[in-house]
This record gives C-alpha cells, sequence and structure tokens, in this order.
C-alpha cells in the first residue's frame, strides 16, 4: 500500500510539471550527515563550483525562453537537501538537450553528486533509449530509478537470481534510498552498453553544437536595438517570441514606435539560434502604415535584412511596451558584490580570457559576458529583472546613441551565414528519418562491431560515388519477398496486453512452415475441450449433428477425438469459405492457378464448384502495394507499418 501510495503522489508530482519545461536536480550520493545550516553552506559554495565550472560554455549560449540555473533546495517532503533548478525550453528542445550535456559535464567533474532529470513527459532519457530498455522498466517502476552519475548513466537494477542488488519492481525507493544503492553498487547500477551508447549518441557534437547551432544575418534595425544587441546578444530571443507570440492588442503598440524609431535604422549583424532565426523568417507579417517601416521590392537585394529588421523591431516595441521606464538611479557594479572576485579568480584559473592581455579589447569583452552571466546566475543578491526591464535599462545607461558610429561600422560587418539549412528536400527528409529509425540497429552494433568502423567509412565514400545507374540498380534489388516475410515475423512475434513487440531485428534464414508443430497447436489447444465450435449463423440441424459428435467423441480414444475435432474445424472453416466465395470478399483475393488448367470445359465446370487455394504471400504484398501507392508519398497505415519493420521500399517510378 505504501508504494501505491508514492507512486501515486510521484506521478501527481509529475503532472505538476509545466508544459516545455524540464526540471534537474543534483544531489550528494553520501551525505555528510550535519545540520541543515551545514549542509546549505556546503551546497552554496558547490554551486558556485559549478556555475564557474560550467560558464565558458554557458556564456556563448543563446537560451529560447529561460537559462539554465542552479539554486540551493531544502530538504522537503522526503528528498533531501540538493542543488536544483528549473528551464523552460519552449519550441527548442536542444536547450533540454543541452542542460542533460551539462549535467553529464557536471557528474563528471564531481563525482560526488547524482543528477536526476526529467520533463513533463517524465523520464525522457528513457524514453530515447525505449528500444533497449528491460521488461520490467516502465513509466510506472522507473520512479527514483534514473540517475547521472560520473557521466554515465545509472539505473537501480531489479534483484535477479545471480544479483541480489537492487530494487523491486513493484517498490518504489525513496530518493535517500536511491542514492544509498547507488553509492553502494556503483558498478551495478549502470545501464547496459546499448542504452549508454543512445544517450552518447543524441548529445554527440557537444560543445561544438553550440557554435554550430547559431546563425548570423544582417538586420536593418533601429539603433537602440543595434546598441542592446551589441551589449546582451541573448535578449533576441524574448524579442523574437515577443513577435512570434503576437496578438491585436500588442501590435498597438507599434503605430508610433515610441522607443525604437524606425528613422534611426542601421545595419547590423544579429546573432540568432536557428530555431529563433526560422520563427522570425517563416512569418508572414505586413507592418502598419503608420508605423514608418517601408520595404523595398522583394527583388532588392537588402530586402531578406529589411524584413528581418522589420520583424525584430517589431518584437522588441512589444517587449518593452509591457513594462514601466526603469528607475533612473543607476544600479551599483558587479564588482561591489563580495562574490564577484572570487567567481574572476575562478574564471582566470580556468583559462576563461584565453591569455588575453587585461585591457585589451577581447579582454573586455569577456569581462562584460562574465558580468552578465553573474548579474543572472551567480549573485544571489541580485534583483532579478524581467527581459523588458534590461532591454530599458540598457538603453538608458547608453543614451545618447552614437548613431554616426554605427553607420562607420556597416562598412565593416562580417558576412551573413547562409541559410540554405532551412530547405529541406524530399530525399533529405526521408535520409533523416532513416538515420533515426536505423540508428537502433547502429547503436546496438557499437560496442561489438568497433573494428568494422574503417570499412563502414570506406562503404559510405563509395556509395556516395555511386551513378544514377547504380541507384536504379539498387531500387530493383528490393524483394518483395522481404515484404510477407516481414509480416510473418510480426505475425509469429510474441505479444502481450500492452500491445505487439515488432521485430526490429530481421532474420537471414528462409520463413519455414511445420504443418505438425500447426496441428500439434491446434490439439493442445482444443482436443481437451469437449464443446464444440459454436456459432449462431448454423442451423438447428448442424446443433444436432453437434450433439451427436459429442456423444460418439465421449466413448472415443483421447487421440481419436483431437483428431475429429480438428476435423470439424475444417468442415467449419470450409463451409465459411463456400458461403464467401461467391460475395465480393470472395472475389478480392486472387487465387493460385491449378495445375489441371488445361483441362476440358466440363472438368472446369466441376473446378469452379471446388474453392481454388488462395496465394497469401501475393495476396498480402498486392494489398500493402495498392495501400502505399493510394497514399502518395505521404504517411499512412501501410507505409508505417513497414517502416516500423524495418522495411523499405523504393518510391514508385510507375505512375501509370
Amino acid at each position: 500500500m505504501k508504494s501505491d501510495k508514492v507512486s501515486k503522489m510521484d506521478i501527481l508530482k509529475r503532472r505538476m510539471v509545466q508544459e516545455d519545461t524540464v526540471q534537474y536536480k543534483l544531489f550528494l550520493i553520501k551525505p555528510d550527515g550535519s545540520n541543515s545550516q551545514h549542509a546549505e553552506e556546503h551546497l552554496t559554495h558547490l554551486t558556485e563550483e559549478i556555475l564557474t565550472k560550467v560558464a565558458p560554455l554557458l556564456m556563448q549560449y543563446i537560451w529560447q525562453h529561460q537559462p539554465f540555473s542552479l539554486k540551493y533546495q531544502p530538504e522537503k517532503g522526503g528528498v533531501p537537501a540538493h542543488i536544483g533548478g528549473s528551464t523552460q525550453f519552449g519550441d527548442n528542445v536542444e536547450d533540454e538537450w543541452f542542460i542533460v550535456y551539462l549535467l553529464q559535464q557536471i557528474t563528471e567533474a564531481f563525482p560526488q553528486l547524482a543528477a536526476r532529470v526529467e520533463d513533463n513527459d517524465g523520464e525522457f532519457l528513457l524514453i530515447e533509449a525505449a528500444d533497449y530498455l528491460p521488461k520490467w522498466l516502465n513509466p510506472d517502476s522507473s520512479e527514483n530509478r534514473v540517475f547521472l552519475h560520473r557521466g554515465e548513466l545509472h539505473i537501480l537494477p531489479c534483484p535477479s537470481r545471480s544479483d541480489l542488488a537492487g530494487v523491486p519492481k513493484d517498490v518504489v525507493p525513496s530518493v535517500a534510498q536511491a542514492l544509498s544503492l547507488l553509492s553502494t553498487h556503483t558498478q551495478a547500477c549502470q545501464a547496459s552498453p546499448k542504452i549508454c551508447s543512445t544517450l552518447r549518441k543524441r548529445l554527440e557534437g557537444y560543445p561544438e553544437k553550440i557554435r554550430t547551432g547559431l546563425h548570423h544575418a544582417h538586420c536593418f534595425v533601429p539603433a537602440g536595438i543595434a546598441t542592446v544587441l551589441a551589449q546582451r546578444p541573448d535578449l533576441v530571443a524574448p524579442a523574437v517570441s515577443a513577435f512570434y507570440l503576437r496578438d491585436p492588442v500588442d501590435l498597438q503598440a507599434c503605430r508610433s514606435f515610441k522607443t525604437f524609431p524606425p528613422d534611426t535604422r542601421v545595419l547590423t549583424l544579429v546573432k540568432f539560434t536557428r530555431c529563433l532565426y526560422a520563427q522570425l523568417q517563416q512569418q508572414q507579417f505586413t507592418p502598419d502604415r503608420r508605423s514608418g517601416f517601408t520595404l523595398p521590392a522583394r527583388s532588392h537585394p537588402e530586402y531578406k535584412a529589411h524584413e528581418l529588421g522589420m520583424k525584430l523591431a517589431h518584437g522588441f516595441e512589444i517587449l518593452c511596451s509591457k513594462c514601466r521606464l526603469p528607475s533612473s538611479e543607476p544600479d551599483a557594479p558587479v564588482s561591489c558584490n563580495p562574490q564577484w572576485k572570487s567567481f574572476l579568480e575562478s574564471l582566470k584559473k580556468n583559462s576563461y580570457f584565453r591569455e588575453e592581455m587585461e585591457g585589451s579589447a577581447r579582454y573586455k569583452e569577456l569581462t562584460r559576458s562574465a558580468e552578465n552571466f553573474f548579474k543572472q546566475s551567480v549573485s544571489s543578491t541580485t534583483s532579478s529583472m524581467s527581459a523588458s526591464e534590461e532591454v530599458l535599462q540598457l538603453l538608458q545607461n547608453y543614451s545618447p546613441l552614437n548613431l554616426e558610429e554605427l553607420k562607420r561600422q556597416e562598412s565593416h560587418l562580417p558576412l551573413e551565414d547562409s541559410d540554405s539549412w532551412l530547405d529541406i528536400t524530399a530525399q533529405d527528409l526521408e535520409r533523416i528519418l532513416q538515420e533515426r529509425s536505423g540508428g537502433r540497429d547502429e547503436v546496438g552494433r557499437q560496442s561489438s562491431c568497433s573494428s568494422k568502423h574503417t570499412q563502414h567509412v570506406r562503404g559510405a565514400e563509395k556509395r556516395r560515388k555511386e551513378t544514377e545507374e547504380d541507384k536504379e540498380e539498387e531500387e530493383a534489388s528490393y524483394s518483395l519477398v522481404a515484404v510477407s516475410q516481414g509480416m510473418k515475423n510480426f505475425l509469429n512475434a510474441m505479444s502481450s496486453h500492452e500491445g505487439a513487440e515488432l521485430p526490429w531485428t530481421s532474420s537471414n534464414q528462409p520463413f519455414s512452415f511445420d504443418p505438425d508443430s500447426m496441428a500439434s497447436a491446434l490439439d493442445t489447444l482444443l482436443g481437451n475441450k469437449e464443446e464444440e465450435l459454436d456459432s449462431d449463423d448454423l442451423d438447428d440441424g448442424d446443433d444436432d449433428e453437434e450433439e451427436e459428435e459429442k456423444k460418439e467423441g465421449s466413448s472415443s480414444p483421447p487421440g481419436k477425438k483431437g483428431t475429429e475435432t480438428l476435423d470439424s474445424l475444417r468442415r467449419y472453416m470450409d463451409q465459411m469459405d463456400q458461403e464467401l466465395m461467391n460475395t465480393n470478399v470472395g472475389q478480392s483475393f486472387i487465387q493460385t492457378k491449378s495445375k489441371e488448367a488445361g483441362l476440358a470445359k466440363g472438368g472446369l465446370e466441376e473446378m469452379e464448384e471446388e474453392i481454388q487455394p488462395l496465394d497469401v504471400d501475393f495476396n498480402l504484398v498486392t494489398n500493402l502495394l495498392e495501400s502505399l501507392s493510394s497514399q502518395a508519398g505521404l504517411a499512412g497505415p501501410a507505409s508505417n507499418l513497414l517502416q516500423s519493420l524495418g522495411i523499405y521500399l523504393p518510391p514508385n517510378s510507375d505512375h501509370s
């Protein structure tokens, strides 16, 4: 009863997680047992060390909605004191996986910590590796079992005969129990190689992904926006969100543009994430005539820069219209904060300034980024300001704007990035889907087939050099036997009340059917039952025959009784075939051609009364191909079923 209560409470807690929000917690796997005040001091100091460690990564990152943050969390509801936070990632799911990468790096650098991370979907790390999870692990049995420790994924096991360490699957461990088991049986709790490989593959590319996930574009924006973004490039995110989620009431503030007048527009290079750029670029929007924004002709070489700048200006104006003017009193400098000195020394120890000379332009730029990060994430005394308040505060600090200097900088701007990545062809989408679904087998083979990596690379290079003729030969080599074989494997696979299990790994052995085994299975299923099949479609005469058969069967030997039952089942099926033969259902199937097709007409008339066997494979493949053709390249039941079975057919080139 206790475990059921805990499970229900945890489910309710999980439902409290906001949509598109990730929560993360860092626990000490071996609590020191000291009082709460000492624990708070220790965890607070550890928080500063962690943020200093990951600061170089966080300073160059632009978050979609909320940044990564860590704060001390006191003990509450049976959960020990820990370091935790939450981040709303909105439409950019890469923010969530970047946080997983950060937690992986933190637990690797601080082995005394173990991390838990989940979102509104629950244990999304398990969802990523769903194909390799043990059978007993499901959303109900995974509560407080999944941790990141020493940079690897750990799952509290279920006890077995060979290893008694673990927690039974029907018991929900407390966080303290889970941490104790993790510290004493670390090796036993480590996830399987396939699960770890899946997680590593998903995080592959970091930290380089931070740079490759950015997009730099030229924009004609008011001088105030150019000044703000020069100091705080991350403020582009709330401005894009304000424009992307605008409503008619928001646009009322864009009729006059009091904060960012359009007559001060300058050309500047704006740094976006790819998600933010796509949201801004793909929006169709026509400015109000009273706003003062006019766009050149679409054929103009700088049309895109004018359009992007116009949309971005609307976003900043909407953002600032929801905020009152900040106080005229200047903020206290960061250097007055007692935490700043130790934070700066830690950055120097971690080579944050990259041997830049103190006082140089690059050194000042890095220092400014460190100050902004310190205000947002490290300093506990600074009052939190909204994005709109920060924009207005920056405008006030840098007023009056040096418009002439901004104009001079236009001629020295770097080139903007190409946005060709926005265009995805049907072939690109097919390749992405195949990589996504085909990665299951590749991940499983990584640990055992690492020696074949060079061979695989050479094969990939050779495939890239193939001509169109080779591609046609490849399409022609698709065997329809694989389609029928895959369906048979699917039908023969074991299933339960939770659903059918798809056979991801296809066998190279030919399909074989043993009629004796089939008869034995039916004999076992039906032979020991005295009652016969019952149907409302049978006449009273059939019922009388069944009663007579039951009387005769009761006096017959068990083996003979099973054979008679099987014969009765066959007669029943033959009768159904006779009734369906002349209906639309019966005529929709293609029958096997008889060997006696060359007989006389009299013989043919007798054969018409006889039911011809069906070519099951031919009917199956025909119906699947017809279904695929009717989908016209779109998603549908036939393509989804074949793809889930690992079967890929070439596109239909015969449109006749």
